[in-house]
């Protein structure tokens, strides 16, 4: 049964239970922006006018009788309307959002300048008939076979690893074992921490694709609670770095690679991303290859790039039965040759005229939204309003065309970030999920 779980967050619960890695708004501000849309779920309907309660405070004090401008634009699209509006006594103001003749949402973007050096901003998004939105990319007719084809001279390349124990990660409940897994005879490689649970038990494994970047793989313990807990996990890079190289070789690795989401985008079959996309399936023959593994049980999880990552990799390989993605980058990349808002890494926003048939072309075979049509496992997806990175837009996009069992749990108020209360959610059901 298809079940989609409304939670709001309260900005007072958020401020409570704020971590440092979450970096949740407001942290460590002087000003506090309370918007409250008049639907509490944050949604409209086409045609329905949506009203915001605005408040702003420094150091907790209303900011009273302060004029403050605005201005209104869809999703990641700029401003086309702007004005200004004299808060109360008590910090506050009513905006008339307005509403949308179609599907989608709007951005109300508010700014405040004290007249003494300093400035804050916020912005509030709200929905209109989310739930009926569609993507600017269409799936190509041989989309299907292209992947297949991939596959399979992928699998002509043997399956090539090593591991090296890892003491600074291992606790008495795990073991850390650094892998590093030869993907072809290009030279490409990559890199990842491999948790396992102690002990003489048969148990499920999780691989967790990282966010977009050159970087090292983050924070490898945020997630102990998975190996601790009874459950595989591979935390893993997708560039070939290993993740104790010297600073130094990390510049030049970003240097080189800073643009690897634009990397043979002319052409589908050389394109970056093509590697990536079959090395997270082949990190799936790492995993099945472990003798602590139970035989039945393989999950993705990831946030972003890495929401993105788990998403494509369950859907090219049936023997995924669990995915959790968080608001999922590469979705509807071409979306703003449609006047609307793209998925990251937001291709041709700035210059529409770079949108050329090839690079369009070979998007649509690397697009979120076109994998997502073909899955066929549970999924767990999040995702907030507020995110101007991996929009909400294109996260209904690839909610919309699942027809697997799915649920959601949609935050309003995050931005690029979840909670550790939301990751730690992932991990619950994912437990639900072992057959």
């Amino acid at each position: 049964m298809k079940k989609l779980h409304l939670t709001l967050v309260v900005l007072l619960l958020m401020i409570a239970g704020k971590t440092a890695d979450a970096e949740n708004y407001p942290y460590r501000s002087d000003y506090l922006w309370v918007t409250v849309p008049d639907h509490a779920d944050w949604i409209y309907k086409t045609g329905q006018d949506a009203t915001v309660d605005v408040q702003l405070l420094r150091y907790g004090q209303p900011a009273a009788g302060m004029e403050i401008t605005y201005a209104l634009g869809d999703d990641m699209l700029p401003d086309d309307t702007s004005s200004s509006v004299k808060l109360d006594a008590q910090g506050k103001a009513r905006i008339k959002m307005g509403t949308m003749k179609k599907p989608g949402f709007r951005d109300l973007r508010l700014n405040a300048d004290f007249g003494d050096g300093h400035t804050t901003s916020h912005h509030v998004k709200v929905g209109f008939s989310p739930e009926l939105l569609e993507s600017y990319v269409k799936e190509p007719q041989d989309f299907t076979r292209f992947w297949d084809k991939a596959i399979e001279e992928d699998k002509k390349y043997p399956l090539q690893y090593s591991v090296e124990t890892v003491e600074k990660y291992s606790t008495p409940k795990m073991t850390c074992q650094l892998v590093r897994l030869q993907l072809n005879d290009k030279g490409r490689c990559m890199y990842g921490y491999l948790f396992i649970p102690r002990g003489e038990g048969k148990y499920p494994a999780v691989l967790c694709p990282p966010g977009a970047g050159v970087k090292t793989i983050k924070e490898p313990l945020r997630h102990r609670y998975y190996g601790e807990g009874g459950m595989i996990r591979a935390e893993i890079e997708i560039h070939g770095c290993h993740p104790d190289i010297p600073e130094e070789s990390w510049k030049l690795e970003r240097k080189a690679l800073g643009n690897y989401l634009d990397m043979g985008l002319d052409d589908k079959d050389n394109y970056y991303m093509k590697d990536v996309y079959l090395g997270c399936r082949r990190f799936l023959d790492v995993l099945t290859s472990l003798p602590q593994w139970d035989g039945r049980n393989l999950f993705t999880q990831g946030g972003s790039q890495g929401g993105a990552l788990a998403i494509t990799t369950a859907a090219l390989d049936k023997r995924v039965n669990a995915c959790c993605a968080n608001h999922p980058a590469l979705s509807d990349m071409a979306g703003y040759l449609g006047d609307k808002a793209g998925g990251y890494p937001h291709h041709f926003r700035k210059d529409p005229t770079q949108g050329t048939p090839d690079k369009v072309e070979t998007l649509s075979y690397y697009d979120v939204v076109n994998f997502a049509r073909h899955l066929t496992c549970p999924v767990r997806m999040t995702w907030g309003f507020n995110d101007n990175t991996c929009p909400p837009t294109t996260s209904y996009e690839v909610w919309n065309v699942i027809t697997s069992p799915k649920e959601a749990l949609i935050t309003p108020v995050n931005e690029h970030w979840t909670t550790t209360e939301t990751e730690r959610g992932h991990y619950e059901w994912l437990k639900t999920q072992v057959k």
